[in-house]
C-alpha cells in the first residue's frame, strides 16, 4: 500500500513511520509519558527505550505490510509529536479498522489532532477502502470526543469495562464514522 506523506497545519508533517523513527520515538514517548499515562496502558520499563520502540516499530511495519494496520508519526523539525494508527484493519465484506492517537502535551490546542483524524479519514476511503472506522474514548476524555465529533463519528454507545488503562478496566464511549455507502471493491 503505498500512502504518501502529507503536510498538517503548522509545519508538521503525518507520514508512515518508519524503523529510523525509534529514536524520535523513544523520545516523543518519554517527554509524555505522564501527559498519556491516564489515557493510556501501563507500560514496561523496556517500552520507554530506543531499543523498546525499534520492536514496537518493528511489529508495526510487518503489520502494516500485511494490511492490518496503517501506523503514522506526526512529525515537526525532525521530531516527533505525536502518532496515528488504524489498527484491526479488516477487508473483505466489514472494510472497517479501529483509529488511535495521541499528540504531544507541548502541540495540544492547535488543532493537529483533527487535522490528523480528517486525513487519515480520507486516505482510509481512498486508499485503504475502508467502509467505516471506530474509535473509543474513556468517559472524561473531552477533548479526543470533540475531535471525534468534528470529523463526522457518531456516538454509538458505551462499552463497560473496555481497555485495561492506567492500571484498570476503564469504560469506554464509543464512536464510528461511516466513510462511504459504497461497495466494496471487486463487488
Amino acid at each position: 500500500m503505498n500512502i504518501p506523506a502529507e503536510m498538517l497545519p503548522h509545519d508538521v508533517q503525518l507520514r508512515i513511520v518508519v524503523p529510523d523513527d525509534a529514536e524520535a520515538l523513544y523520545r516523543a514517548q518519554l517527554a509524555n509519558r505522564e501527559h498519556l499515562r491516564p489515557w493510556e496502558p501501563r507500560r514496561a520499563e523496556s517500552f520507554f527505550t530506543v531499543r523498546g520502540q525499534a520492536e514496537r516499530i518493528e511489529g508495526q511495519v510487518e503489520e502494516f505490510r500485511e494490511g492490518r494496520v496503517v501506523p503514522w508519526v506526526l512529525e515537526k523539525d525532525g521530531a516527533v509529536i505525536g502518532i496515528i494508527t488504524l489498527s484491526g484493519v479488516v477487508l473483505g465484506p466489514f472494510r472497517s479498522a479501529s483509529l488511535g492517537y495521541w499528540v504531544a502535551a507541548d502541540q495540544q490546542g492547535r488543532g493537529l489532532a483533527g487535522a490528523a483524524v480528517a486525513r487519515v479519514c480520507a486516505i482510509a476511503r481512498d486508499i485503504v477502502g475502508l467502509h467505516r472506522i471506530e474509535a473509543g474514548t474513556l468517559l472524561d476524555n473531552h477533548a479526543s470526543q470533540r475531535v471525534l465529533e468534528k470529523n463526522g463519528f457518531d456516538p454509538i454507545g458505551m462499552a463497560p469495562r473496555y481497555l485495561h488503562i492506567d492500571g484498570e478496566w476503564r469504560d469506554n464511549r464509543l464512536f464510528q464514522r461511516i466513510l462511504h455507502d459504497g461497495p466494496p471493491p471487486g463487488h
